[in-house]
């Protein structure tokens, strides 16, 4: 359950590493405070014993001189046999971090702990509402989300290849939603694109669908101008070519799916980022760093990866909600990146 420190001792460096992140580390499962009065002469213990566990512990760390390590007061644990016990350290000038230890009944043995919540589901981690889906129109076991850029050469591989494979073998087993997510830092048109997709989104799914595989099937041509003249040179991108090139692509989805066009093309001109920057920072909260992300119930997968892994991953989503993943598939012949855009 918990590991003794006299019994089992692990490497200085190992042990040193964990304190000073413990010291440094904001504020989150436990709040910054100051040892209380009497710490290192709690009642309850003597002075010597104090010491000898504050010395125990910078020896172990090899903690700087400059560290302070201030034994505070025990309390019962849920640990038969154990009291908890508070020990407050970091750099002498700056207010001290607690750190929870479990001390033996007869103090001859002093254990560390972590727990770790695992009530939440991790399905609910991001939701896919109100987005256009494919796959299971209703709620599917396993849902797939997606953060992506359109701009983006490894989302566009993987778009092309690894989701009709996953939709081909799994069926309406899993349901895809995409998300916002450019890197308008590397991607320059790539959020005018997701404005323009969300624009879509909001009149007709399959408008939005149809524009998401057109840009990302057509990724290499969006930025060239068609009148400029042919060079043996590779032809250089231009931004407000591509500007124009996404709009009338986006347009001419609409008038496919009759959307109407008065109300498309006022969204467009407008290019309100507001829900793309929401999505954006959402990606952010969940770690996202680089496209594409998925995530399949909750479990993410970054970048590029053997689309092995990725049937592993929604095989063993599909078990947990008890549903038997269908039998295994020949591989496609997936050529997939070495990795994925990355946000600088």
């Amino acid at each position: 359950m918990f590991s003794s420190l006299p019994t089992r001792p692990r490497s200085a460096r190992a042990f040193a590493s964990l304190l000073l992140a413990a010291a440094f580390c904001v504020t989150g499962c436990r709040a910054q405070a100051a040892p209380p009065p009497g710490a290192g002469t709690a009642a309850t213990m003597s002075p010597e014993t104090a010491r000898r566990i504050a010395l125990m512990i910078r020896t172990k760390a090899g903690l700087p001189f400059n560290f302070d390590v201030k034994v505070g007061d025990r309390k019962p644990s849920p640990y038969t046999g154990f009291d908890e016990l508070t020990v407050y350290l970091g750099d002498a000038s700056k207010p001290l971090k607690p750190m929870v230890f479990l001390l033996s009944k007869d103090e001859k043995t002093l254990a560390q702990m972590n727990t770790f919540d695992v009530s939440k589901d991790p399905r609910t981690l991001v939701s896919d509402s109100g987005r256009p889906a494919r796959g299971s129109k209703a709620k599917a076991p396993v849902t797939i989300v997606v953060f992506d850029d359109l701009e983006c050469p490894f989302c566009a591989r993987m778009h092309q290849a690894m989701f009709p494979a996953l939709l081909a073998r799994y069926g309406d087993k899993v349901r895809v939603t995409y998300k916002d997510f450019p890197l308008t830092q590397i991607h320059p048109w790539a959020i005018h694109a997701a404005v323009n997709a969300d624009c879509l989104a909001e009149e007709s799914p399959t408008a939005y669908w149809n524009l998401v595989d057109y840009m990302h099937a057509h990724l290499d041509e969006i930025g060239l101008d068609p009148a400029a003249p042919a060079t043996k040179e590779k032809q250089e991108k231009q931004l407000p070519v591509a500007l124009k090139q996404i709009d009338k692509q986006t347009l001419a989805e609409g008038a496919r799916e009759k959307v109407s066009e008065k109300k498309l093309s006022a969204c467009i001109a407008r290019q309100d980022e507001t829900a793309v920057r929401a999505s954006m920072k959402e990606g952010d909260g969940l770690g996202v760093s680089g496209v594409p992300a998925l995530f399949i119930n909750g479990q993410m997968i970054t970048g590029a990866v053997p689309i092995e892994f990725v049937y592993r991953a929604v095989d063993d989503a599909l078990t947990a909600e008890g549903v038997t993943p269908p039998p295994p598939v020949p591989l496609p012949n997936l050529e997939a990146p070495p990795a994925s855009s990355q946000a600088q």
